[in-house]
């Protein structure tokens, strides 16, 4: 098949092959009809994604890459930061995110075991683990409805002579009150890392200019699992402007080397044999010098392959979600007297990740009952994560021992949300027929719990 052809031309032959192979046995979509399964979420691509994974496999350098290289060079363009660090994981890169803040690089604004955080329970428990993991406290404060977002009002609250940041999520694609939070956090000389896994692509004004979500803070965090914005099966990334913070960033994510080097490099800082190290002999080798406690966390070339085309696609990904957010909002309109419909935070426009709702008391329905009949038509549906994390089994130890965390007031909204709420998708493969049908069986399931 290859005979008398450069690599070249045998390479391109093959990656041709695979794009046929995959408009013709991946690609083909059949109309949505009555009865179909609506998933809150799945991969949308097309043969350019294949063919880059293919191409990586081709080369099969196999670990991180030319592709990861590149996608952190244009991921960083795409948000307009200085510095991005691929990962395996959104938890791997929340973990990063913080335990960079541990580091002795940091001075006196470390975080040591036994300081605090400032957090929320309603979401996903890899924003609040790290903290715990560590041996910090997280300070769990309450949320607002309709935005899920935390509530700033107690912030001031959960600060202590102990707290050393604020560790919080932008909720399915809807920022956080970012102007608020930012002013507390350099008022009181505090580290911001924003989880910005369920919200890339969201944006926020702040004093005039318009920026993405995860770069406000002093680090952000990304996801590329399969259900987000955009994937690569698994991975993540951390993002900052600080060039200290991402040298931790890149040491803890490489076993806690000294001197993190680009894939295939020996060594950055042009010093690998002529420098003193800690109490190793003068001159020892730098790529085997060891700053931090770290972790292997890269992720594969072939990962980065598919991420590099998802994210020529991301632009458009983002107003389909909005689009579809919006459809559902106005759609549904008519039934604020049953259920609270979402809201956007202020000086925000959302990249939405998913439709949140939350079940009125006064609607006669419970939520798991309303949930049984959506299901039934064939949406599906998800809770808000964790819901109230503190009430998990992971949490029995401590909730006995009343140590490990401290909750400011009674969570009163984290509880409503882990008792009422759920949500449906936006993702970008959904059509205006999915979208239609799942207001029709919304309004329908609605009227036959009610009866109303």
């Amino acid at each position: 098949m290859f005979e008398d052809k450069t690599e070249q031309e045998a390479r391109r032959e093959i990656l041709e092959s695979v794009g046929e192979y995959c408009k013709k046995c991946k690609l083909e979509k059949k109309l949505f009809s009555e009865g179909d399964r609506i998933t809150y979420a799945a991969r949308v691509y097309d043969e350019r994604e294949m063919q880059n994974l293919v191409d990586s496999a081709l080369e099969f350098w196999l670990t991180t890459g030319k592709y990861a290289e590149r996608f952190e060079k244009e991921f960083s363009d795409f948000l307009g930061v200085r510095y991005c660090s691929l990962v395996n994981s959104g938890s791997s890169a929340n973990l990063l995110a913080f335990m960079a803040l541990t580091s002795p690089l940091l001075k006196e604004r470390r975080i040591l075991p036994g300081d605090e955080v400032i957090t929320v329970a309603a979401g996903f428990p890899t924003t609040v683990a790290p903290i715990i993991q560590y041996g910090a406290v997280p300070v769990f404060i309450d949320v607002t409805i309709p935005q899920y977002n935390l509530d700033t009002a107690q912030l001031e609250n959960a600060l202590s002579e102990k707290t050393k940041a604020v560790f919080a999520a932008h909720t399915l694609g809807n920022p956080f009150d970012l102007k608020t939070v930012k002013e507390f956090c350099d008022k009181n000389d505090l580290w911001l890392i924003e989880d910005n896994c369920d919200a890339l692509g969201s944006k926020y004004c702040l004093d005039g200019q318009e920026r993405f979500t995860g770069t406000i803070g002093d680090i952000g965090t990304s996801s590329f699992y399969p259900p987000h914005h955009m994937t690569m099966g698994e991975g993540g990334a951390v993002y900052t402007n600080d060039a200290l913070l991402h040298k931790i960033v890149n040491s803890l994510r490489d076993w806690g080397r000294d001197c993190v080097c680009p894939s295939g490099h020996d060594n950055v800082c042009g010093h690998r044999f002529d420098r003193q190290y800690g109490e190793l002999p003068f001159g020892y080798d730098h790529k085997y010098v060891y700053s931090h406690f770290g972790y292997n966390l890269k992720v594969t070339d072939m990962q980065a392959a598919v991420g590099c085309a998802q994210l020529e696609k991301f632009p458009s990904f983002i107003e389909t979600r909005r689009r579809n957010w919006r459809k559902l909002r106005d759609g549904l309109a008519g039934l604020e007297d049953k259920l609270i419909l979402p809201e956007a935070e202020g000086n925000s426009v959302p990249s939405w990740f998913g439709f949140l709702i939350t079940v009125k008391p006064e609607a006669g329905v419970s939520r798991e009952r309303l949930v049984e009949e959506i299901e039934g038509h064939g949406i599906q549906t998800r809770n808000l994560f964790a819901g109230n994390l503190i009430k998990h089994p992971c949490f029995d130890e401590m909730r006995a021992a009343g140590t490990g965390y401290r909750v400011i007031g009674e969570l009163a909204n984290t509880d409503r949300i882990m008792n009422d709420t759920f949500w449906i998708g936006v993702y970008p493969g959904m059509t205006d027929e999915m979208i239609e049908y799942m207001i029709e069986m919304i309004k329908k399931a609605v009227r036959n719990r009610t009866g109303r």
